[in-house]
């Protein structure tokens, strides 16, 4: 397995695969963290241009996606209900989404590995119904340290993950 940046050349496998994870968070209880549109074609475009999107691949085939990049994320800058572990620079993870066939198989592991590798603090965010994600993050050593708001005011749990 490889991980590497996403091309134009991938954004109708990515496609399929977030919607493809719009789908199983919806029939595991999880129905509004993306609703039917999130993340919207365009969020994926603007995230291959800014060459921050990332694959999975085996044997020519995508396994999963995920957006990383260093750096302050504006959304985590007001922490509810706890703190961050630390104000050191990180990176962030987010829309991270693993196609059916991969599912259940630690590739969620591998993303948070690879960006782990990149940077010794990570911050990472999920909604509350999203249980499968908290105990992936949970697995991967990340702590669970307070609550967040998008700009649109949705509520997150925060994760981080440091050596620190």
């Amino acid at each position: 397995m490889i991980i590497r940046k996403a091309g134009l050349t991938d954004l109708e496998e990515i496609r399929l695969i977030y919607q493809s994870a719009r789908k199983f968070m919806s029939e595991n209880g999880n129905p509004n963290q993306w609703g039917n549109v999130n993340p919207p074609l365009s969020r994926t475009e603007d995230d291959l241009r800014e060459n921050n999107l990332y694959v999975v691949e085996y044997d020519n085939d995508i396994l999963a996606v995920f957006y990383y990049r260093l750096g302050d994320d504006p959304t985590y800058k007001i922490i509810y209900d706890g703190s961050w572990l630390n104000d050191s620079a990180y990176g962030v993870i987010h829309r991270i989404a693993v196609s059916d066939k991969a599912r259940g198989k630690g590739i969620a592991g591998l993303c948070f590995d690879f960006a782990y590798s990149k940077c010794k603090n990570l911050k990472i965010d999920t909604h509350r119904d999203n249980i499968p994600m908290q105990r992936a993050l949970a697995k991967h050593g990340f702590k669970q340290c307070g609550i967040i708001h998008l700009a649109n005011g949705d509520e997150r749990i925060a994760f981080q993950k440091s050596e620190d």
